[in-house]
């Protein structure tokens, strides 16, 4: 879509994606190597009774699922910024995520492109909600 195409307020609902154990464990020993993600019997005597994803895998997942839905599509140029990043609840192995996304901003910076600013909403199968962020994207006009 293109900058004009969205309005403030506009909701979309991308598919669903189950992250596995073994998903888990992959992300983080590569890019969030802490206990609580990848040592269970640690992460069982914790805060969280058990293995839980990375905040930082929540946010890639999130964002994975939203471009998936192709709304960007080849009118995309760059993201430009990600604001107010909050993990709610924990995600565990056998969640299926699901994201609600919102444009809540947009702003022109040339004649040629401008910047929309969605609200990413990330639940869990129990409707939930476990991630939160905005996204901004600078888009052809």
């Amino acid at each position: 879509m293109k900058y004009d195409e969205f309005t403030i307020g506009q909701v979309f609902q991308t598919k669903t994606l189950k992250l596995t154990k073994e998903d888990i464990l992959r992300f983080a020993g590569e890019f969030d190597p802490q206990y609580m993600h990848l040592d269970e019997a640690k992460a069982n005597e914790g805060r969280f009774n058990g293995i839980i994803a990375s905040g930082i895998h929540t946010l890639a997942v999130s964002f994975k699922l939203w471009v998936e839905e192709g709304v960007y599509g080849n009118d995309v140029i760059a993201g430009t910024q990600m604001n107010n990043i909050k993990f709610m609840k924990p995600v565990y192995p056998g969640d299926e995520l699901s994201i609600k996304v919102e444009v809540i901003d947009k702003k022109t910076t040339k004649k040629e492109s401008g910047i929309v600013t969605v609200l990413l909403s990330t639940f869990n199968n129990k409707e939930e909600r476990v991630f939160e962020g905005e996204l901004s994207v600078l888009v052809k006009r």
